[in-house]
């Protein structure tokens, strides 16, 4: 039963492990990026590559855009067509709160466009605060809900909703998805830099 005890609100030290726990346990498959602040708020985003999309872009020479102003002339209708296509597959983005305020907070504005959930301690899952009040409101953004305890032993406690209207690729999305990109494609370079030491190493 919820218990009317107000809680520690602490979280395990290793927020990265965390996010990558809860990626696997939301059944995310995909890089779990290092931490990205976006819209004022900072997320964890799951993502891979899309090889035809990225392979295209390298041969054309099309390299990630993360300037807001110019992403957003992509979807004008005469500059739509020679707008480099999305080269990342977004898996879902969550947010490691201590309390549930502050990953809605995090969250919604990418729930918009996809899989979203936030990572909050155990001990806040069992007030009434969190029954009466974010419960509503996570299914409501569908928001999925996961809790860790204090061995960051995580737990999906409230699924997403596929049944909420998403919307399009509109300016923000495409924006996203190239900060999202270039995050990829330093990770996947940082990759082949350390398995190249690796090798020289050997």
């Amino acid at each position: 039963m919820p218990s009317r005890v107000v809680p520690p609100v602490e979280l395990p030290e290793n927020v990265d492990a965390l996010a990558a726990d809860a990626a696997a346990s939301l059944g995310w498959h995909g890089a779990v990026l290092p931490p990205l602040t976006m819209f004022g708020r900072r997320v964890y985003v799951v993502a891979k590559l899309r090889p035809e999309a990225h392979a295209e872009r390298i041969a054309l020479g099309n390299e990630p855009v993360t300037d807001r102003a110019q992403v957003s002339t992509w979807t004008w209708p005469e500059l739509a067509d020679t707008a480099p296509p999305p080269a990342a597959d977004i898996v879902g983005v969550l947010a490691v709160a201590r309390h549930w305020r502050t990953g809605l907070a995090a969250t919604v504005p990418f729930s918009r466009y996809g899989e979203a959930a936030m990572v909050l301690p155990q001990s806040m899952t069992l007030t009434h605060d969190y029954v009466d009040n974010c419960l509503p409101r996570a299914r409501t953004y569908g928001v999925a809900v996961v809790s860790a305890d204090d061995e960051a032993h995580v737990t999906l406690d409230v699924e997403s909703h596929s049944d909420r209207v998403l919307l399009g690729r509109d300016a923000v999305w495409r924006w996203v998805n190239e900060v999202v990109y270039e995050q990829l494609i330093a990770l996947e370079d940082a990759g082949a830099a350390s398995s190249e030491e690796t090798a020289q190493r050997a």
